[in-house]
């Protein structure tokens, strides 16, 4: 018998929900996605989940647009890892693009627990020097 392979939260979707669909309400996202534990630890600053909230609220109030592409993903259990680069755009018309490696863990129902994530800027590919 094949036992079916655990739901689980995936940091594209919750990106693409959390900054790029606007109309979904905030904490429907938040609560899809991230357990009510949640901790964000990013720049070496650990967040709770209603810290968290608030920069994803101002966030949200300054992309205009972007994309998420994921470079590799893997989980093991209730661990996981991904790595991904992000281009966003904001309402001054600046244009932001990352790439960025997460590694956390999932809550029993699937959604994250905790994350941690390392960045750095990278030139888009039509900034070549």
């Amino acid at each position: 018998m094949r036992i079916p392979a655990m739901s689980h939260a995936c940091i594209s979707e919750a990106l693409q929900a959390l900054l790029f669909e606007p109309d979904l309400e905030l904490h429907q996202v938040l609560d899809q996605y991230y357990a009510p534990d949640y901790t964000h630890r990013s720049d070496g600053k650990t967040l709770n989940r209603d810290e968290f909230a608030k920069v994803i609220r101002r966030v949200r109030s300054e992309v205009t647009g972007g994309a998420v592409t994921v470079l590799d993903e893997l989980c093991d259990g209730v661990t996981y890892a991904e790595r991904h680069t992000i281009c966003l755009s904001l309402a001054d018309g600046s244009l932001h693009h990352r790439e960025i490696a997460v590694f956390g863990t999932f809550a029993e129902d699937g959604r994250f627990r905790r994350l941690s994530e390392s960045g750095f800027d990278i030139d888009r590919p039509d900034q070549a020097p």
